[in-house]
């Protein structure tokens, strides 16, 4: 089955809808409208809109789907503002001005982990965390957790290869589906590490579930 993927363009410059467009929205509340349709594949949402900014909408589609993969488009690409684009749960950001080739490998990694998936086991046993894979939720030491789609891929991976650190390159390989010879900036892993230690580790700045291994990479360690 080779359906056609559709993606929806929220932003309010109208060259970059006309150069990408499946089909588009200029303002926040008609794209946020469109977004909870469930007709598309992957939304492509800029921070600055009018009526209703790609914060809002974003947490907002969260609330309701957390597997719709999300791409921010951001003009400023500042530390704080990947990390808060990031935490809302957006799957990556493209920081303007970027060329459609970039813009283009960004949307097929992040289609190719969303179609392709991974096998995964259905649950995680941690030290004091038990993680529902399919559902993207678990349950800890403080209570329910959740967790956006890209955490859990990240979570599965590591799992699949427990017995060995896995370097932050090959997650950007493996999870991601960035070519390893690509030459693209990004603080993305190092920010998703940040946000699953906080949800799974009773200490996130003593990690005994995520540990990083110096030099190697991040190794989780599985329960029993």
């Amino acid at each position: 089955m080779n359906r056609q993927i559709r993606i929806l363009v929220v932003e309010d410059e109208e060259a970059i809808r006309v150069g990408l467009v499946d089909e588009s929205a200029a303002s926040g509340p008609a794209g946020l409208e469109k977004a909870l349709s469930g007709k598309f594949d992957l939304l492509l949402l800029d921070i600055m809109l009018p009526g209703m900014d790609g914060y809002a909408i974003c947490n907002a589609i969260r609330e309701r789907d957390r597997q719709l993969p999300i791409i921010m488009l951001t003009a400023r690409a500042s530390d704080q503002e990947i990390i808060e684009v990031l935490r809302l749960g957006a799957d990556d950001y493209v920081g303007k001005p970027f060329s459609i080739q970039q813009l283009v490998l960004r949307i097929e990694a992040v289609l190719r982990r969303t179609r392709i998936g991974q096998e995964q086991a259905r649950t995680l046993n941690l030290d004091g965390v038990t993680i529902d894979t399919e559902n993207l939720s678990g349950t800890g030491n403080a209570g329910p957790l959740v967790f956006t789609r890209r955490e859990i891929d990240i979570l599965v991976y590591l799992a699949a290869n427990s017995g060995r650190p896995v370097a932050r390159e090959e997650l950007l390989a493996k999870v991601w589906g960035y070519a390893r010879n690509l030459d693209i900036e990004t603080r993305t892993v190092d920010i998703h590490i940040a946000k699953l230690r906080r949800k799974i580790e009773v200490d996130p700045r003593q990690p005994g579930n995520l540990v990083t291994v110096r030099g190697a990479g991040y190794r989780l360690n599985l329960g029993q």
